[in-house]
């Protein structure tokens, strides 16, 4: 036989068997227990564990495993640093200009060129200033192994 007839008959035999039933392979073999999940308490189960005491703040911390279910609780974020102010002009230039132009179309505010101007200039500014001040070099503590460079 060719290869073309034995893929032709595998073919004759996969449409002759469409409409048949599947064979139940799994009927013999055990559900795993880890697969099990508990049923949902009963009504008065609920109630009992609505009305348990809330732990206090000193109670359930990250060291009780029992209460977390072995979760993995993240410390708290340090916080974010703080900007100085050609930063937090540029960021209020970036977006006060577009939001002056925006605010004086649709309310009808009179919108001479020089306002217009400075409106985008302030944005471009802004950009300008925000790109310039973001560098790109590796942080100094960085170390010596700047890593893969190309």
């Amino acid at each position: 036989m060719t290869p073309q007839s034995d893929e032709d008959e595998v073919w004759r035999q996969i449409v002759a068997s469409f409409n048949e039933k599947a064979e139940d392979t799994s009927a013999g073999q055990p559900w795993p227990d880890r697969e099990n999940v508990p049923d949902e308490p009963a009504e008065e189960e609920k109630e009992e564990e609505d009305t348990e005491a809330v732990p206090t703040p000193g109670q359930g911390q990250a060291g009780d495993s029992a209460d977390d279910g072995d979760h993995y609780v993240p410390p708290p974020p340090p916080p974010l640093p703080r900007a100085d102010g050609v930063a937090k002009a540029a960021w209020a230039a970036l977006f006060g200009g577009p939001a002056y132009l925006l605010l004086a179309a649709l309310l009808g505010w009179p919108m001479d060129g020089w306002i217009v101007f400075t409106a985008v200039a302030a944005f471009i500014g802004g950009f300008v200033a925000l790109v310039v001040r973001m560098g790109d070099s590796p942080p100094a503590d960085s170390g010596w192994d700047d890593g893969a460079v190309i």
